[in-house]
């Protein structure tokens, strides 16, 4: 895919809805060989080139992909044989693009190149998991951000999901019961298992927030065609992606069901981190009510947020209510 200095620069319309390398899904099939995962890595770097990311990030997916097409046995049986670690002992294969790698290689797309597509769905695809229909998919995406099976399955064992109106413990056994026959009946690594402990500060997640929202609103962002609530495929929501040190971070206004249905698709902002030293996602929005009301916060991280804008009593009032 070509791409023009405009574009790179920002401020143009982007749409990335051409018809994707596969015909029958848009991704490459479940089991997909060295070439179809190399396509998808290639893929993942020509969008983020063409939205203005990084160009060492850009970089790094295009050497994986010349890395993976160029092996002489496939990734799949790599992954049988040695594991996620066996593509780290590659050259130019890190922890987080072995990870990327197997999600392909499984799955025939990854998170990340279904957000830079627009395509994104992560509702849908936690709805085909027995037990979880559309409603309930909504709210575990909703407050915890989860958005892949496997990291729904981490949230099953670390104890997230159990705090999800609606997911009782048989229900949370049931999920596990179901993810470790499709991931091989393990339990997700420590490392797997995420909380707010080395989460980013609210303060940086802010940063991107209002780095996003100013952006945005001066039109300097390339805008995507989103597949979900777009019958017209307008190029309407714009995506930001930027660093902070060796953290790289997306960001989008929110185009779940719920945004549209309370109205706040252009003040919820999810931000995304993908890169090596981990990853997560967090929803910034505006409080419309308690102590914080007309404050940009960051969901699920209310008491931090206040530390952040100073406010003892603030920190006092919210602390009572998680009692």
């Amino acid at each position: 895919m070509k791409t023009t200095d405009a574009e790179r620069q920002g401020g143009e319309t982007a749409s990335f809805d051409a018809p994707p390398r596969s015909a029958a899904t848009g991704t490459a099939p479940p089991g997909a060989g060295n070439d179809r995962v190399a396509d998808a890595l290639e893929e993942t770097a020509e969008l983020l080139d063409a939205q203005g990311a990084n160009p060492y990030r850009v970089a790094a997916y295009r050497d994986a992909a010349g890395v993976v097409r160029s092996l002489d046995r496939p990734v799949a049986e790599i992954l049988t044989a040695e594991g996620a670690e066996g593509l780290v002992r590659l050259p130019k294969i890190g922890h987080s693009l072995a990870r990327t790698i197997e999600h392909l290689s499984r799955d025939g797309t990854t998170p990340l190149l279904e957000r830079l597509r627009g395509q994104s769905d992560p509702e849908r695809l936690l709805a085909t998991v027995p037990g979880v229909g559309p409603q309930l998919a909504g709210r575990i995406h909703e407050r915890l951000g989860v958005e892949a099976l496997a990291d729904l399955e981490a949230a099953a064992w670390d104890g997230r999901l159990a705090t999800v109106p609606g997911m009782g413990p048989r229900r949370v056994r049931a999920i596990r019961e179901v993810l470790g026959v499709k991931f091989g009946a393990r339990r997700p690594a420590r490392g797997e298992m995420r909380g707010h402990e080395g989460d980013p500060p609210v303060s940086e997640l802010l940063g991107v927030d209002e780095e996003y929202r100013r952006k945005a609103a001066t039109d300097r962002l390339v805008r995507i065609a989103p597949y979900r609530f777009n019958p017209t495929r307008a190029t309407w929501l714009p995506i930001l992606h930027s660093a902070r040190g060796d953290r790289h971070y997306t960001a989008l206004y929110s185009n779940t069901a719920r945004a549209h249905a309370l109205g706040t698709t252009h003040d919820w902002v999810v931000i995304y981190r993908d890169d090596p030293g981990g990853h997560g996602q967090w929803t910034v929005i505006t409080a419309k009510l308690g102590p914080l009301h007309g404050k940009r916060i960051v969901r699920g991280r209310e008491e931090e947020c206040a530390r952040h804008y100073g406010d003892a009593m603030v920190v006092t009032e919210i602390g009572r209510r998680l009692i």
